[in-house]
């Protein structure tokens, strides 16, 4: 973030943003959003980046940080509805390389898009786990 320059946002879960760990977050360009409401969850982003010149959001598949069988698919839907490319980065922990790689236009064919990524990201391995 620092070394592109880039005006990174992260979301996070709201219960997160708590004193004095919120105001902390928000300056690191966190924001909170609530996940009990999934169906607003999309709005809660996709509004972001509308009210942006520039909006750069990071966020992982996965959705958590514990070991998932299935990626979610809300940046799939967050980046379809804002109409925004998915910028894919990767860690490969076995060679310690972090990179920024392909970018991808989200199609009308989800369950495509979501085969293609995963082919992508097949190569890289993390250091708890390979691509699922």
């Amino acid at each position: 973030m620092l070394a592109l320059g880039v005006d990174l946002a992260i979301m996070g879960k709201r219960e997160l943003f708590f004193w004095p760990l919120g105001p902390l977050l928000r300056w690191l360009g966190a924001f909170p959003v609530n996940r009990r409401n999934s169906v607003g969850l999309i709005e809660q982003v996709t509004s972001r980046f509308a009210t942006r010149e520039r909006f750069w959001l990071a966020l992982a598949p996965e959705g958590t940080r514990r070991r998932v069988e299935q990626w979610k698919t809300g940046f799939w839907r967050i980046a379809r509805a804002a109409e925004v490319p998915v910028l894919c980065a990767y860690f490969h922990y076995p060679d310690k390389v972090i990179g920024l790689g392909q970018v991808f236009l989200p199609s009308d064919d989800m369950e495509a898009d979501m085969l293609a990524l995963r082919e992508y990201y097949a190569p890289f391995v993390g250091k708890h786990r390979g691509t699922l």
